[in-house]
């Protein structure tokens, strides 16, 4: 099981490898994601830190970004 700060590192990198963005902008994903609360859960319950969840709340994170529309900045 990953620690929290850990986790977030997971999703970001995953972010960015799987969706080809540069670094600011996976951490900006995450970051954006912490300020509106989505890993408040994440962070009570440390059996959701799994690689699984990982890639699904990458992926989650990412077709809700502005960076998944058409024309998308990078």
């Amino acid at each position: 099981m990953m620690t929290y700060e850990e986790y977030l590192d997971e999703v970001t990198t995953l972010i960015a490898e799987k969706y080809n963005l540069d670094d600011a902008a996976a951490i900006k994903i995450v970051v954006d994601a912490q300020n509106a609360e989505y890993f408040v859960a994440h962070d009570d319950k440390p059996a959701m830190r799994t690689l699984d969840r990982a890639h699904a709340d990458a992926r989650t994170l990412y077709q809700a970004s502005a960076f998944a529309k058409p024309g998308r900045r990078k």
